[in-house]
């Protein structure tokens, strides 16, 4: 990623919502410096081979048509294949540091090497599906939640297009994980479920649950790029 995007992305924050305190704003510009060393890091990328390779621990969930995980509550595991590699590597980096806390990921991205989570991430990014060519329009209530959260400003159009390397791609991801991973960003503080994210969490809070549905409903509904790819010996 590079760091002139870095430098629009702060250009383009809304900092002046109300949401937004000079803690979080501070932490923000921490994030923003963690996110160019890493980039800076991840600059010779991974291998997309040698991570096809290293995926046998990933396949029992995310290459299951369907399978769903039971902790903190049943929902889809996240589609992975078609993800940004980039974004792949961020979030393993995340629970091999504890920023989320996923038992069972963290216990799986602490056995990671940077080079293994660039790997990885080079392999399911290359396994990108076609998207369909209409998006749905969302109804009045639910743009008006999609403004007042201003999830395009980082997701990018049809919320397929992150403005940054190490944001998700959201569209057509299952919506009860897309739920879940919201409600974690309000519980940031939680110790097995949680995410410790200033930014995604000043943009979770103010929504209630049943609001969130809403935007996690009509997110999943977009032509998407996410799709599972199953092992042959998961078939």
């Amino acid at each position: 990623m590079r760091l002139t995007r870095l430098y629009n992305l702060w250009l383009h924050f809304p900092f002046d919502r109300p949401q937004y305190t000079m803690k979080t704003t501070t932490r923000f510009a921490l994030t923003l410096l963690m996110t160019a060393a890493m980039s800076s890091a991840m600059a010779e990328g991974g291998d997309a081979a040698a991570g096809q390779k290293k995926a046998a621990m990933c396949i029992g969930c995310h290459g299951i048509v369907g399978y769903q995980a039971s902790f903190p509550q049943i929902y889809k595991v996240p589609m992975i294949s078609g993800q940004g590699a980039e974004y792949i590597t961020a979030a393993l980096t995340g629970y091999k540091s504890g920023e989320r806390k996923h038992p069972t990921m963290r216990g799986i991205a602490a056995s990671l090497t940077d080079q293994d989570m660039a790997d990885l991430g080079a392999f399911y990014a290359s396994q990108k599906g076609t998207p369909a060519a209409a998006a749905p329009q969302p109804s009045a209530q639910v743009a008006e939640l999609l403004k007042k959260g201003n999830c395009a400003s980082c997701h990018g159009d049809n919320y397929n297009k992150p403005i940054a390397g190490t944001y998700p791609k959201l569209a057509g991801q299952h919506a009860d994980y897309l739920y879940v991973a919201l409600t974690a960003y309000q519980a940031e503080g939680k110790a097995t479920s949680g995410r410790g994210n200033a930014v995604m969490a000043a943009q979770a809070k103010p929504f209630s649950h049943k609001e969130l549905k809403a935007i996690a409903g009509y997110i999943a509904s977009l032509p998407s790029e996410l799709t599972v790819v199953p092992n042959a010996k998961m078939r």
